[in-house]
């Protein structure tokens, strides 16, 4: 045990320097050792992480990135950890999480809404509901911080938040702050610019068109009460895990329905499963590994892939304990390489 409270892996030694640089330019509760992402992740999966900072601000976090970048520490910058499947050996690094101190809701004058990377995704449907405003409510289920959901164009219906963005902040890992135009913030069908990992979003603006609020109520109930009918709610889970791919689509159906015709829903490996309420889903029954997780997303993958020749791609990403982040079927197809045929990656 340090002398300041903190705990230190033996794993951390590698990383002592930058953890006694960020001691020096955080304040003591911005900064926790030995964390176990389990508590971090939805779904509860993970072991330590060397070191994890929660900045209060802007200016934490900057400083927070020119220590790493000084150090050259392995890093990994997190909202809530909705689409992330963390190592059940932790990570040997520092993970900087954007949380609720980022959550500011704001409307100018010109209606334009600026909201902060850590707002709630739900939350911020609400407020822009309760403004009168149109375009937000087919995120309302969606769990997960605005800075992931700006990031991955994220939403539901066909529609993606970038449809409503007129810029983004951003920090680069320089310390330098920019504003980032719709035009060069590249979206698609859940992608943009902000995926090349140059920088982190801290805030964003948005314009919305105006609505009736008691219908847009109305439609956001609709939407909640659809998502519980579906969708497990009392497992942990990190909601879908393949992202919809239209070929696969318009031959079989969206990717829990390709799932369930691969006789594959209800499945189970270790503690996790695929859950009985939808088969996009994995849970955690209680004790599953991030291994039992990679080796269902291998098993259904190559199962659709059989049934269909459409190869589907997951939508979590898999943070290694040396802090490589892939897409979770890349790091499946690593570990449970197929025999036969051969599928791409």
């Amino acid at each position: 045990m340090a002398a300041d409270g903190f705990s230190l892996s033996d794993g951390a030694a590698s990383t002592r320097p930058a953890i006694d640089a960020l001691r020096d330019a955080l304040p003591a509760e911005a900064l926790a050792l030995d964390l176990p992402l389990a508590t971090l992740g939805r779904w509860r999966i993970g072991g330590p992480a060397d070191a994890v900072v929660t900045p209060r601000d802007v200016d934490a976090l900057r400083a927070a990135l020119m220590v790493i970048a000084r150090t050259g520490v392995p890093h990994v910058i997190v909202g809530d950890g909705s689409n992330l499947l963390y190592d059940d050996a932790g990570f040997r690094g520092v993970v900087v999480r954007i949380g609720r101190a980022f959550g500011g809701f704001s409307i100018d004058a010109d209606g334009v809404v600026e909201a902060g990377a850590g707002l709630w995704v739900p939350s911020f449907v609400r407020q822009v509901i309760e403004a009168g405003m149109a375009g937000a409510t087919h995120a309302i289920g969606i769990p997960g911080t605005l800075g992931g959901l700006v990031t991955m164009n994220g939403g539901s219906q066909r529609h993606g938040i970038g449809e409503n963005v007129v810029s983004a902040d951003v920090l680069a890992r320089d310390g330098t702050l920019s504003r980032i135009e719709h035009a060069d913030l590249g979206y698609g069908y859940r992608r943009s610019a902000l995926q090349s990992g140059g920088g982190i979003v801290v805030s964003a603006r948005f314009r919305f068109k105006a609505g009736d609020r008691h219908a847009l109520r109305r439609e956001a109930i609709a939407i909640l009460a659809a998502r519980r009918a579906k969708f497990p709610r009392v497992r942990a889970n990190c909601g879908s895990v393949f992202v919809s791919d239209p070929a696969l689509y318009s031959l079989i159906g969206p990717p829990g329905m390709a799932i369930e015709k691969a006789g594959l829903k209800g499945t189970s490996i270790g503690g996790a499963q695929f859950s009985p309420d939808h088969a996009n889903f994995i849970v955690n029954n209680g004790d599953a590994r991030s291994r039992d997780v990679l080796e269902l997303i291998h098993l259904a993958r190559s199962s659709v892939h059989n049934l269909t020749g459409i190869a589907m791609d997951a939508e979590v990403r898999h943070l290694a304990p040396n802090g490589t982040m892939r897409p979770a079927h890349e790091v499946a197809a690593t570990l449970f390489p197929d025999s036969g045929q051969e599928m791409p990656r």
